[in-house]
């Protein structure tokens, strides 16, 4: 009776043990980042506190001509933005720098911007591609196996400053279509090279939404960034605010529910940015920050349902 007692005693211990362990596995979360650029040419002071209110736990900071907070960055000096940030608290601690967009330095230009992404311990540069546009089949994979190529330095730069140079899938560029990724992270495999996934760019080639989660798990974790953004009626002519707006994620008409079931699937760690584009560059996307900020919170809270359904 005593063993059997001591055995019983064992296995609920063992049970009891484990189901600490299964309880604190961590749900599924989208790493939401706050680009600058949403509110225009507002200064830094007025966009961070409404960072934190967004769930973000990082902020993307973007230069003319969408922002201009990279020059605002220079023009305070970098101890006292460092301080800026420290002021503002999120769920993990103080806000933090954590990505910087320089798509007017291009991929070949950033060496100099690396050292400071590390002297704040951003992870990760947003730029463009470059290289010859509109080819395909076999003329499409030499033209980006002669892009990674030219990029070995950089990589090999981004690998000692500790960041991954994520290059955007924008039209009008080299790395444009799905065939053009999957062949960079093929042809450049550093996991400091990695991809700014926009389904607005890949909704003007007819992919579907079917079509961007299939493409999701294709790269994985090669997506360094992930731009919650949609076609909606476009970003390049001025439209009234309703349909400018069709940009946001549950306003236009692509289902996010499958886009945010594939990232759950491949256990996406990278960030995920709320974004639109303005018509012009350079203003808010709505009236004033707090305005800004609503609406950011509105689309997150439809990513929020739609992973509630994946």
């Amino acid at each position: 009776m005593n063993t059997l007692s001591r055995r019983q005693f064992i296995g609920a211990a063992a049970a009891f043990a484990a189901t600490p362990a299964l309880a604190s596995k961590p749900k599924f979360r989208l790493n939401y980042i706050l680009s600058s650029s949403m509110y225009g040419t507002l200064p830094l002071k007025v966009i961070l506190p409404e960072a934190t209110k967004t769930g973000a736990d990082t902020i993307d900071i973007w230069p003319r001509v969408h922002g201009n907070q990279r020059e605002q960055m220079e023009e305070m000096g970098h101890e006292k933005f460092a301080a800026m940030l420290k002021q503002h608290k999120t769920a993990k601690g103080n806000l933090r720098l954590g990505c910087i967009t320089r798509y007017d330095l291009g991929p070949f230009g950033l060496q100099k911007e690396m050292a400071i992404a590390k002297k704040f311990g951003a992870k990760v540069l947003v730029c463009g591609g470059r290289g010859r546009r509109g080819l395909k089949g076999a003329e499409l994979k030499a033209e980006v196996k002669k892009f990674a190529e030219l990029l070995k330095p950089h990589i090999t730069a981004a690998e000692k400053t500790g960041v991954t140079l994520a290059i955007e899938n924008h039209s009008s560029n080299l790395i444009n279509t799905p065939d053009s990724m999957k062949w960079l992270v093929e042809l450049a495999p550093s996991k400091h090279l990695g991809i700014a996934l926009a389904p607005y760019h890949l909704e003007s080639l007819g992919l579907d939404a079917a079509g961007h989660a299939a493409l999701i798990k294709t790269l994985g974790n090669r997506i360094a960034m992930f731009y919650a953004w949609q076609h909606g009626m476009g970003c390049h002519k001025k439209l009234p605010k309703e349909q400018e707006l069709l940009q946001m994620p549950g306003r236009g008409k692509l289902d996010f529910t499958p886009i945010v079931r594939a990232l759950k699937q491949i256990n996406y760690r990278g960030f995920t940015s709320i974004f639109m584009h303005p018509v012009p560059r350079g203003i808010p996307i709505l009236k004033d920050a707090p305005a800004c900020t609503t609406e950011i919170n509105r689309a997150r809270t439809y990513l929020k349902n739609c992973l509630a359904k994946a």
